[in-house]
C-alpha cells in the first residue's frame, strides 16, 4: 500500500461574523451631527473652523520673533539674527492670513475667496505692524516680574520659565488680534495657554504695562476687565462677573461691562474673588481670600476679618 504524494484539500476556515458595532456607531454619530447642522441652520458640508495647531505653531514663531535670543534656535548666530527674524515672521504670517481667511469665511464677512483672502493679508499686516510695540509692552512685563519675585534670578529665567509671562505673551498677540475684529483667533490662542498654564485670560480683556502674574495657577481676568499699569495678582484670583444680565426672553445678554476695572499700582494676593463692574482705586492692596463685590477708594487695604481666639473655662460663655 503506497502513501499519495498528493495534497490534501484543506476545508475552508468559515468567515467570522460580521460585526456591525462600529457601522451602526458611525451611523448614530452621523444623525445626531446632521441633526446638530440642521438645528443651527448650517449646511451639510459646514465651513471650517482656525486649526488651533496651525495657531500654535504661529504663537511660538511669532515669540521667536520677538524674542529670537532667548526663544529661538540656539545656533543661531549674531550676525544672522535680522535674517531669522525676518524669515520666521514671514513664515508666520503667511500662515496667519490662511488662518484668520478661515474665520472670516466662517463669521461670514467674507463669502468670496479672493476677497477673503486680501482682507486676511491687510489685517495680518495690521498686526504685524504692531509687534515692536507688543515686545516693548512684554519688555515691561518681564522687568515687572524679575524686580516682584525674590526668587527670580534674572530677566532670561523670567522669559524662559515663568508661566505667568508665557501667559501674558500669549494674551498680548491674543489681544491686538481681538482688537483687529478677530475673536474667535484671540480666543484659540488665549485657550491655548490657558491649557499649558492654567492661566485664563479673556483676549478682550484690557491690560496696561508692567503686569505681573506670580505663579499663576488658577487666575481668571474676565472679558471685559480693565487693568490698570504695574497691577500685580496672585494665583487664584478672579475678576469676573458677579451677575448675568438676561433679556425678556431670558437670553443672556451679550458684551456688557461685567468684570472689575482695577486702577494703578494694586496688588491682589493668592485666592482673592472680585466680582462685578467694581473699582479696585489706585495703589489699593487686596489680601488673600478675600471676596469683594463693591467698589473701594484709592489706597485701600482689604483683608479677611480678623482671627478671634477666646478661651472659655468651664464652660463659661457657652
Amino acid at each position: 500500500m503506497s502513501l499519495s504524494t498528493e495534497p490534501v484539500a484543506q476545508a475552508a476556515a468559515p468567515a467570522p461574523p460580521v460585526d456591525r458595532t462600529m457601522e451602526a456607531v458611525v451611523a448614530e454619530l452621523r444623525e445626531l451631527r446632521n441633526a446638530s447642522l440642521a438645528a443651527r441652520r448650517r449646511s451639510s458640508n459646514p465651513l471650517k473652523l482656525p486649526s488651533r495647531k496651525s495657531l500654535n505653531a504661529i504663537v511660538e514663531g511669532l515669540s521667536t520673533v520677538l524674542f529670537p535670543n532667548r526663544l529661538g534656535s540656539r545656533q543661531l548666530a549674531h550676525e544672522s539674527i535680522d535674517y531669522y527674524v525676518g524669515h520666521t515672521l514671514d513664515d508666520s504670517c503667511r500662515d496667519l492670513v490662511e488662518q484668520v481667511a478661515l474665520e472670516l469665511q466662517f463669521v461670514g464677512e467674507q463669502t468670496d475667496p479672493r476677497a477673503g483672502g486680501r482682507k486676511a493679508e491687510e489685517l495680518v499686516r495690521d498686526f504685524a505692524r504692531g509687534l515692536p510695540q507688543i515686545r516693548r509692552l512684554l519688555e515691561a512685563d518681564i522687568l515687572a516680574a524679575y524686580e516682584g519675585d525674590p526668587a527670580a534670578r534674572s530677566i532670561d529665567e523670567v522669559l524662559a520659565c515663568y508661566p505667568g509671562i508665557t501667559a501674558i505673551i500669549h494674551y498680548r498677540l491674543a489681544h491686538a488680534l481681538h482688537e483687529l475684529g478677530l475673536p474667535l483667533i484671540a480666543r484659540m490662542i488665549a485657550e491655548i495657554a490657558h491649557s499649558a498654564t492654567g492661566i485664563d485670560i479673556h483676549p478682550g480683556a484690557q491690560i496696561g504695562s508692567s503686569f505681573f502674574i506670580d505663579h499663576g495657577t488658577g487666575v481668571v481676568i474676565g472679558e471685559t476687565a480693565v487693568l490698570g499699569e504695574r497691577v500685580r495678582l496672585y494665583h487664584g484670583v478672579t475678576l469676573g462677573a458677579k451677575r448675568f444680565t438676561v433679556d425678556e426672553s431670558g437670553v443672556l445678554v451679550k458684551g456688557t461691562a461685567r468684570h472689575p476695572i482695577v486702577e494703578d499700582d494694586v496688588v491682589i494676593y493668592a485666592g482673592a474673588t472680585i466680582l462685578g463692574r467694581v473699582t479696585i482705586g489706585r495703589g489699593s492692596i487686596i489680601g488673600g481670600n478675600v471676596w469683594l463685590t463693591h467698589s473701594i477708594p484709592p489706597g485701600s487695604q482689604i483683608s479677611q476679618a480678623a482671627l478671634r481666639v477666646e478661651v472659655f473655662d468651664d464652660g463659661s460663655g457657652i
